[in-house]
């Protein structure tokens, strides 16, 4: 365990700086391959996630929502929250760093015995000439303390550097937020546009629909077909009347969920469906996988981890050692306040600790295997990030080529049976198509468009998802 320990920390490379980080050799493998799982336009150096959201994104109802929500939404202001709260923990460690100075007052009185060894002697002695100690002794105190750990084995030098990191850390969360919050709003938002052009399809189907339905009875009239094709031509009318209502409910859901990204209530989404066949997804450059390291956010969080990690044991290892600790103080003190503040009130100290665990040394073992534990998490949550990262760009990379692919299949099947309702129509009516033909034919017709839509809505998700994988979007 300890050699795999070695080995993974190696992989990583990661010292105490996030440059001197290395891809895995699995990676590196990869790079130079050939095959259709290695990166599309993998040796060129252009990566399209340092393309900053605006200019990515050009829809101006939606760049409008995602400004919204980078102000607005509830999640990433508690992220911000948080950054302020290790923020306090860097302060915190550092101020642990230096010397503490408390000043103090204090004042008090106090009556002994007089057969006791201190009565006795306060009896017997006199401040000046036939002036005795006061009975009770009143006690009036004015000083400054000053005490500092010397940091002989860097034990706080480390945990100043680890909350460090720790902060670090929490910005890069914060900026795999905004990836992630940038991306789920603009597909929120295809597949808002997706939905309108289902509703529109099948609006468009009904008038079709509807008029068969009238064709059909004037047949059924003149005794060429059965009340059944009516009835069958009324089912399918009312199917689609109710698929209607379904796709609105659809339609609220998803603009109350933009709503809710954008921390707003609900409220129409501005938005121009009318153009969505027409939405072209834009090119992307995945560069080489090394860029992961440096363009995605996660991992560079992971990295600050990591690295917090290793200065944890460091932390954790030094608590064996003996700790060395300087304290002073400075300041008055008499029995009468006009006496307080004089050359011969005052007093001084000073003094060093070295103190070391000697026995029941378990909870500092216990933090120290903790620590451990702790790094070798930091480890695998590394290498699991970069390998779920690399596995995403290669899987979004191979979606955009295929959906390409399939939405020209698609509209060329849409316009082939878009053409044959016509066709189909026309035969019935000559008695050369029976109206079972009819219906089958407008109902293929319907679910090729829904299909259609949904590729082009696909497309455009993959397209947002490729810009996440790759790390863009939270510049």
């Amino acid at each position: 365990m300890k050699n795999r320990i070695i080995k993974n920390i190696g992989i990583v490379c990661l010292c105490l700086g996030v440059g001197a980080c290395t891809i895995p050799t699995s990676v590196q493998k990869t790079e130079n391959s050939d095959t259709p799982e290695a990166f599309v336009n993998s040796q060129d150096t252009v990566n399209s996630a340092k393309v900053q959201w605006k200019d990515f994104f050009t829809d101006p109802y939606l760049v409008a929502l995602i400004d919204t929500a980078l102000n607005n939404n509830q999640e990433l202001n508690i992220i911000l929250r948080e950054i302020q709260i290790t923020q306090n923990e860097v302060r915190a460690r550092k101020g642990e760093y230096l010397p503490f100075v408390d000043i103090g007052a204090g004042a008090g009185v106090e009556k002994v015995g007089r057969y006791t060894s201190q009565g006795a002697n306060d009896a017997n002695t006199e401040i000046k000439a036939g002036e005795e100690f006061p009975d009770p002794l009143p006690d009036f105190m004015l000083g400054a303390y000053a005490s500092w750990e010397v940091d002989i084995w860097n034990k706080l030098h480390n945990a100043k550097k680890s909350a460090v990191f720790r902060y670090l850390s929490s910005i890069e969360g914060k900026n795999f937020m905004v990836t992630h919050l940038i991306a789920e709003i603009a597909n929120s938002y295809f597949e808002l546009m997706a939905l309108d052009n289902q509703l529109e399809i099948v609006q468009q189907n009904l008038t079709i629909q509807t008029n068969a339905l009238e064709i059909v009875k004037v047949e059924k009239a003149s005794a060429r077909v059965t009340e059944l094709a009516v009835r069958r031509f009324q089912a399918e009318v009312l199917k689609n009347q109710s698929l209607q209502y379904e796709i609105r409910q659809k339609i609220v859901e998803m603009e109350n969920r933009i709503n809710f990204l954008i921390g707003r209530y609900p409220q129409p989404i501005q938005r121009n469906s009318s153009n969505f066949y027409n939405l072209v997804p834009s090119t992307v450059y995945s560069g080489i996988p090394s860029q992961l390291l440096t363009n995605r956010p996660d991992i560079r969080q992971a990295e600050f981890e990591l690295a917090a990690a290793k200065l944890d044991i460091n932390v954790a290892r030094a608590e064996f050692y003996p700790s060395l600790e300087i304290k002073s103080g400075v300041g008055f003190r008499s029995f009468n306040l006009k006496y307080l503040v004089t050359p011969e009130s005052m007093l001084y100290s000073l003094g060093g600790e070295l103190l070391a665990p000697l026995v029941n040394r378990n909870a500092i073992r216990a933090n120290f295997n903790t620590a451990n534990a702790k790094q070798v998490q930091a480890v695998y949550e590394y290498e699991q990030r970069l390998l779920n990262a690399y596995i995403e760009v290669v899987n979004q990379m191979s979606m955009i080529s295929n959906l390409e692919k399939s939405y020209d299949l698609k509209s060329k099947q849409v316009q082939a049976l878009t053409e044959s309702i016509d066709i189909s129509t026309v035969l019935f009516r000559s008695a050369r198509a029976d109206y079972m033909e009819v219906l089958l034919t407008q109902r293929d017709a319907l679910e090729s468009r829904f299909e259609l839509v949904e590729t082009k809505k696909q497309q455009m998700n993959a397209m947002v998802n490729i810009y996440q994988a790759l790390g863009g979007g939270w510049k």
